[in-house]
């Protein structure tokens, strides 16, 4: 890069740090990249390249906090960040891609009733079910943001009737929108599938409590995708155990990992995946973030 050389510090509690040294200097040529806690001195730090933000005490002269989650309940409880840096979440094409698969899965899963076959074949049972045309089976997404959006939009585009939730009125192609907590429950009585991708915010932490899941058809299926908190996992499984609702898959957990002996174990046709909806597709990612690098440096960026 031209002029004073970059300054970047990278911290994940996963991802291999090389791989992605490796990606951004194809995209920005050579920096200096150092590596959470090793990070010299803060002062000369241009770009923080984080999932979960370290104390920015010392960090003066900070151009960007470029989140490596698609979330920002990360920077819940930071207090000190530098004045007019823009912090970013990480929104690129491989990871959309990611939660479209992901989502595909088990929408389909659910449509076509594998979770039925497989029940049956436990009890050495051979019972066929009518197939239901994409167009009469009702999906859910609640949260039509950088990530919810999309996926609404595949569904759509597999001929599923979808229905999508939000917070605020906004319009969506081939995707019947409802708005607003008073539209939550109409919502919920029209889909038999339903796919949470809500970005936690303190309105959501418990958003699928007793009620929301007594809202549900019976006989429906719930897959979270979004964060752990937003589930009232007691209840949840009280929804199983009952039979209101057939079956569930949670990719988030309230714990993650939960302990040994957490009931969510042992939820009755509660599928469990270890928080691998998706992730950034490191090739595609490290162009995301270069821009925005850029930008930043140009002042391009202004804090939000």
């Amino acid at each position: 890069m031209d002029g004073d050389p970059l300054r970047l510090v990278f911290q994940s509690d996963t991802a291999d740090p090389s791989e992605w040294r490796d990606a951004l200097r194809a995209e920005l040529g050579e920096f200096d990249f150092r590596v959470w806690p090793d990070t010299g001195d803060p002062a000369e730090v241009d770009v923080l390249f984080v999932l979960r933000p370290p104390d920015l005490a010392g960090y003066r002269n900070l151009k960007l906090i470029q989140l490596i989650s698609a979330g920002m309940d990360q920077m819940e409880g930071i207090d000190a960040i530098p004045a007019g840096v823009p912090v970013l979440r990480l929104i690129e094409p491989g990871q959309v891609e990611g939660m479209c698969e992901y989502v595909l899965h088990w929408v389909l899963h659910y449509h076509r009733g594998f979770h039925r076959y497989r029940a049956q074949q436990a009890e050495r049972l051979w019972r066929e079910f009518p197939r239901v045309p994409p167009r009469r089976r009702g999906v859910g997404v609640l949260g039509l943001g950088a990530l919810g959006g999309p996926v609404a939009a595949m569904l759509s585009g597999h001929g599923f009737d979808v229905h999508g939730w939000t917070r605020r009125p906004r319009a969506a192609d081939g995707i019947t929108v409802h708005a607003g907590r008073a539209a939550l429950g109409d919502f919920l009585a029209r889909v038999d599938i339903v796919v949470g991708l809500l970005p936690l915010t303190p309105e959501t932490v418990g958003f699928y409590d007793q009620a929301f899941f007594a809202a549900m058809r019976r006989g429906s299926a719930f897959i979270n995708a979004g964060r752990g908190a937003q589930c009232d996992q007691p209840a949840l499984i009280a929804a199983l155990q009952s039979g209101h609702l057939a079956a569930a898959t949670l990719d988030v957990l309230a714990d993650e990992p939960p302990a040994r002996g957490d009931p969510i174990w042992s939820a009755p046709n509660c599928l469990i995946t270890p928080h691998v909806a998706t992730s950034p597709d490191i090739e595609t990612a490290a162009r995301t973030v270069a821009q925005n690098i850029r930008d930043a440096l140009a002042g391009r960026l202004t804090a939000r």
